[in-house]
């Protein structure tokens, strides 16, 4: 089939006339998931001549860095929307060269369809694979494109020949509608087909069309090292526990797994675990998933992104038909809805920065001010998944950081929330424990030898400070560790 019907090949054009219909005060909504699926060419146009500034972007999550890192050291972007890993947005943001705005990625299209706040989308810049007569054909990820372009005063498609047209038919494009008429989503199995294959969009809508040949970069995930191995034993072990006294069923619920090496490498762990006939309900679809796709542990999975390594990304263009059963694409607004987490009754594994005593966990900040990343969707499935897990190693920075402190410096899910903790000490299970029982266990089970000492000195002295025994905290001390860091680059 022909990528561009015909009556649209007149709006073929190049990234710098495409660029021109972008003016200074505007806010885009552009597509990418964690480094797939986002425009390459027009970015890199409206760096070039800087004559569009004071921008708004908004994504629905990371993206690469032809996109994210040249508009930002272009100095065109004033305000950003919701999640980012690059490392010059992520410096302007902390010297506060550029207004960032952290969501939960579930709320960004239920916030652009509903204009909340008054946000309005003037312009979506889209990644496609193929353009229809009735609508747009995404690339590897879905995002919050859809409701950019529902919203959208015109759309701008970068259509990426690289992307094989064997694709069409994985997305799956369901539009929930608006309060107080939204309507139920009808998914009961992570596999389950709801929606449309293409993003509708009216032709008149297009405002411009860019062919490119740009790729997508690929994440680099960083071989399991023996701690990371620890970890994703101690989950398999904790998970097969949760079997045999029946919390769980055989094949457990459906999995969802955060980014990063170190959540690669827990997945890895299922490979040898015994454990078959999983499913995924994710927002990103990494590595190791793969393999476990392909080694038949995993049957299939929804996902917002596929997230690749090199390889991996040529296996899964190369095996597209086979592929396109196993795996569907969904908007963020479905992939992360709380409705169907609730329902499908996830498991959810995630990695924290630090948590503190008492099971309150720190995502997104460094040291309380210097935001890393962002929330992503861990809070959409921290707080609706059937099961939750937090896992990374007990300490950080060759162990000048613990990762377990005596009061989180910034918290994105309170001990309310969490249930299960894991570094390569142990797990703490949390459920239905005290604030003080959850102390004694994170302490024990989860924080490193030569931090273990220092944090039951503290909780003893917060017993005998603290005006009240529930959740005792010595005010004067509780963040002692992070000014300590902050002065000589150790906790110790």
């Amino acid at each position: 089939m022909s990528r561009i019907p015909t009556g649209l090949q007149s709006r073929i054009m190049s990234a710098e006339q495409a660029a021109a219909l972008i003016t200074s005060g505007m806010t885009l909504g552009m597509s990418g998931f964690t480094l797939v699926g986002y425009p390459k060419a027009i970015p890199g146009a409206l760096a070039a001549s800087g004559h569009a500034k004071n921008l708004t972007l908004c994504t629905g999550a990371s993206v690469g860095d032809d996109m994210d890192g040249v508009m930002a050291r272009a100095g065109i972007i004033s305000r950003r929307y919701s999640y980012q890993s690059n490392k010059s947005t992520r410096t302007l943001i902390n010297e506060g060269s550029i207004g960032y705005i952290d969501m939960h990625l579930s709320h960004v299209p239920a916030f652009v369809n509903r204009q909340m706040g008054g946000i309005h989308i003037d312009a979506a810049v889209i990644e496609c694979a193929a353009i229809t007569e009735n609508g747009l054909i995404p690339a590897a990820s879905m995002g919050a494109s859809d409701a950019f372009v529902r919203v959208a005063d015109k759309v701008i498609v970068e259509l990426n020949e690289t992307i094989p047209l064997d694709i069409i038919g994985m997305h799956d494009v369901f539009e929930i509608g608006l309060p107080p008429n939204a309507k139920p989503i009808p998914i009961v199995h992570p596999l389950d087909r709801v929606g449309l294959n293409y993003i509708p969009c009216p032709p008149e809508k297009i405002a411009a069309i860019v062919v490119t040949q740009l790729k997508d970069k690929s994440p680099a995930f960083t071989e399991p090292n023996e701690i990371s191995r620890v970890i994703g034993g101690h989950i398999i072990d904790f998970l097969k526990s949760e079997v045999s006294a029946g919390r769980l069923p055989q094949n457990l619920l459906p999995l969802q797994s955060g980014v990063g090496s170190v959540a690669n490498a827990v997945l890895q762990a299922f490979a040898d675990s015994g454990f078959r006939g999983l499913t995924m309900y994710t927002e990103t679809f990494q590595d190791s998933a793969l393999d476990l796709l392909d080694q038949g542990v995993v049957l299939g999975a929804t996902t917002c992104a596929v997230s690749f390594s090199e390889a991996a990304q040529e296996r899964f263009y190369g095996n597209l038909a086979a592929y396109r059963e196993k795996l569907v694409l969904r908007s963020q607004e479905l992939s992360n809805n709380p409705e169907l987490i609730r329902r499908l009754g996830l498991v959810s594994m995630n990695t924290p920065i630090e948590v503190d005593i008492y099971g309150n966990v720190n995502s997104t900040h460094v040291a309380g001010s210097a935001v890393m990343n962002g929330i992503g969707g861990s809070g959409d499935f921290t707080r609706n998944a059937s099961l939750n897990i937090f896992a990374t190693e007990s300490v950080g920075k060759k162990g000048a950081i613990s990762c377990i402190v005596p009061m989180a410096s910034h918290v994105d899910h309170t001990e309310h929330d969490t249930q299960i903790i894991v570094t390569e000490q142990g797990v703490a299970d949390l459920r239905w424990k005290t604030p003080l029982e959850r102390a004694e266990l994170l302490i024990e089970n989860c924080s490193h030898p030569d931090y273990r000492p220092m944090l039951r000195s503290y909780l003893e002295q917060a017993k005998k400070t603290a005006k009240s025994q529930h959740t005792p905290h010595d005010l004067s001390q509780a963040l002692s560790w992070h000014q300590r860091f902050l002065e000589t680059g150790s906790m110790k």
